[in-house]
């Protein structure tokens, strides 16, 4: 696998299934009660779950804390989110 230049590593840890510390997350999507959708080196994560909150947030480390009743973390390509422009974040800071 080609690692890209400059990338931050990416890990997740999930502590049982009541936290999640995530690194390597280049933006925050989309979050709420229900699911967070995070853009990172490896493609776009989307952690669903049950009362569910970030925590920590420190994107220019590149780290998340996610916090709540987690039932599936799932990866997806990010390649329409990176076409199509800014994320959420980007857009409420303006």
């Amino acid at each position: 696998m080609e690692e890209k230049l400059g990338a931050k590593p990416h890990k997740v840890v999930l502590y049982n299934r009541g936290s999640a510390n995530i690194t390597g997350v280049v933006d925050v999507i989309s979050f709420d009660e229900s699911q967070v959708v995070l853009d990172t080196d490896q493609g776009l994560l989307t952690v669903k779950g049950k009362d569910l909150h970030i925590s920590r947030l420190t994107i220019e480390k590149g780290e998340v804390d996610v916090e709540g009743n987690v039932d599936s973390l799932v990866y997806s390509s990010n390649e329409s989110l990176r076409k199509s422009g800014e994320s959420i974040i980007s857009r409420l800071f303006k």
